[in-house]
């Protein structure tokens, strides 16, 4: 699985993209709000790990984790 943090502009809030091995879109929120999404998709029992690495990682980047 990958994971892309987006910076925000103006308005618009910062955002967390993950995707799949085949760049497959599965889950897009709000740094701030990542419980349904994670919920909804299956990895709520992850999210603690998944938002760790969302807060060490610079914006712009796509860094791949294992879940």
């Amino acid at each position: 699985m990958y994971v892309i943090k987006v910076k925000g502009v103006a308005k618009i809030p910062d955002y967390v993209q993950l995707r799949d091995e085949a760049f497959t879109l599965l889950a897009y929120f709000r740094v701030d709000r990542p419980d349904k999404s994670l919920e909804k998709i299956g990895l709520g029992h992850k999210a603690a790990y998944i938002m760790q690495v969302v807060q060490d990682m610079p914006f712009g980047q796509i860094k791949k984790i294992d879940v």
